[in-house]
């Protein structure tokens, strides 16, 4: 196993599908349905995986993933691969008396077989793939699906082939990073639970139509910590038992929560950063560390008082909500201490549509929404996360632009409440669109989600008063679909906003 697909099985779903997900033509499903079987011996495996996903669907499925490629030589928008693809093969330069040979037999082809003609044209010029259109127009339909899939499967290989040799010859790769590698090696400290009272209040809170929040008082500040260090230093106690220059897990338990008491900011972003930076300041032997940060987060309780309820400024209670988290890795940069590869997040995100059933999970072999099915519940598990162009506008609240989690959440919701599109995927590129469109300060999103519509055990019989109707439902199978993608700025260039329910 190379060095080089030992790094591919080790990617999120996230990146394997924004990598990988354009191999079989706007059909990103293949990638997402291929990860979970990883790991890999070789890019080969993979490749065949990949086929076989396909070869396992149905035959709608099939037919779908067909109906995605272009017609050859037509003047449409096309995907950026099949743009090169087709250029490459002198399509983008017909005479007019070869395209519009090449016209007619796509029209002809179509209409006989319900599908566009595939051929992966590398090695092809114009005249071969006019003859070779010409030949398979007297094919049987059968005869000629499965031609089609072969091809579909020829076109991804060589994508996935121009993508290694863009990266590098697989070999040269393994020969690369052998000269680089650096042995794994690494020790740390985790549940570092960290309660610091009356911490700096968040303030300057950008205002968003979709959301309340602005800002925080901190007067509890809670934050669950893991750090990880890396260096040679560690070495001796691996390989000797010698600890003498390595720090002891309790001693960065202790300095985490001595630098939560000297920390001036408002956020878990600028909270880690500053921490981070200390560790590598105060032991220079460390190389590297990286830390994570979970968001404890506590809730006012509303206390009578003077005739009134108000929020007590004594008694707080713990959330069992959704979560904020953030990371940060820092590193030695010569005679500096360069802050880098930072996102933030919130995890375990679950919203509830009352009458939700019309999203869709369109990666399902076949469409069996129904009216019942629209009128169920429809509960959404969402991760997501977010970097900034600029890292410093996370790390310092002073600024002015940092991005509260409690405002991504209400963006999700709000997108969650307006979106009527049939397709899980496309909630998510709402949401996408909203925040990147709500906060200029982000360069990328990225989610990972499932949804589980739930399932009617009893039957409404009778009508309430109101204008709904009840019934009582439960959980669905254990099973679930799920979903990864990711956004960046350029989305926002290519499909821009155009009305209110695009998510304006």
């Amino acid at each position: 196993m190379s060095d080089f697909i030992k790094l591919v099985n080790n990617w999120s779903i996230t990146q394997f599908v924004h990598t990988f997900g354009g191999l079989f033509e706007e059909s990103p499903w293949v990638a997402e349905l291929t990860w979970p079987t990883r790991p890999f011996d070789s890019f080969e495996q993979m490749m065949k995986v990949m086929t076989s996903m396909v070869l396992v669907s149905n035959e709608d499925v099939q037919l779908q993933l067909l109906r995605k490629h272009p017609d050859l030589g037509a003047r449409i928008r096309m995907s950026n691969h099949s743009v090169k693809e087709q250029s490459g093969a002198g399509l983008d330069h017909l005479t007019e008396a070869q395209y519009n040979e090449l016209r007619e037999l796509n029209r002809e082809y179509t209409s006989r077989f319900g599908f566009p003609f595939i051929l992966a044209v590398k090695g092809h010029t114009a005249d071969s793939i006019l003859e070779a259109i010409r030949q398979r127009n007297r094919r049987s339909p059968e005869e000629e699906f499965h031609s089609a899939l072969k091809e579909v499967f020829k076109i991804a290989s060589i994508r996935l082939e121009q993508w290694i040799d863009q990266m590098g010859d697989e070999h040269e790769l393994v020969v690369r990073t052998a000269k680089t590698q650096q042995r794994t090696m690494y020790c740390g400290k985790g549940d570092i639970w960290v309660y610091r009272s009356y911490a700096k209040p968040l303030t300057g809170i950008q205002v968003i139509p979709e959301s309340p929040f602005t800002g925080r008082s901190n007067v509890l500040f809670g934050v669950n910590v893991k750090v990880a260090i890396q260096g040679d230093h560690l070495l001796p106690s691996f390989a000797e038992a010698n600890h003498s220059d390595t720090l002891t897990s309790e001693a960065m338990n202790q300095f985490v929560l001595k630098h939560a008491a000297e920390y001036t900011g408002a956020t878990m972003e600028g909270f880690l950063a500053y921490v981070s930076e200390r560790f590598l300041v105060t032991y220079p032997q460390i190389s590297k560390i990286q830390m994570t940060g979970d968001q404890i987060l506590f809730e006012d309780t509303l206390i009578h008082t003077e005739g009134r309820y108000r929020a007590s400024d004594l008694v707080y209670r713990y959330s069992q909500n959704d979560r904020a988290t953030a990371a940060i890795e820092a590193q030695h940069v010569g005679n500096r201490v360069e802050l880098n590869n930072q996102f933030s997040g919130i995890a375990d995100l679950r919203l509830i549509k009352v009458q939700g059933g019309e999203l869709t999970d369109l990666t399902s072999e076949t469409d069996t929404a129904s009216a019942e099915l629209a009128r169920s519940p429809l509960a959404l598990y969402l991760n997501v996360n977010w970097r900034y162009e600029d890292p410093r506008d996370g790390m310092h609240d002073e600024r002015g632009r940092y991005v509260p989690a409690e405002q991504v959440r209400d963006v999700a919701a709000a997108a969650f409440h307006d979106c009527t599109s049939a397709s899980i995927q496309h909630l998510l590129y709402q949401i996408g669109r909203r925040l990147l469109s709500r906060f200029d300060q982000l360069s990328e999103v990225s989610f990972e989600s499932n949804s589980r519509t739930w399932v009617e055990a009893v039957s409404e019989n009778q009508e309430s008063e109101s204008s709904h109707k009840y019934a009582v439902y439960t959980e669905p199978n254990p099973s679930y679909g799920f979903q990864g993608f990711s956004m960046t700025r350029d989305d926002l260039e290519i499909r821009p906003i155009t009305s209110k329910k695009e998510g304006a």
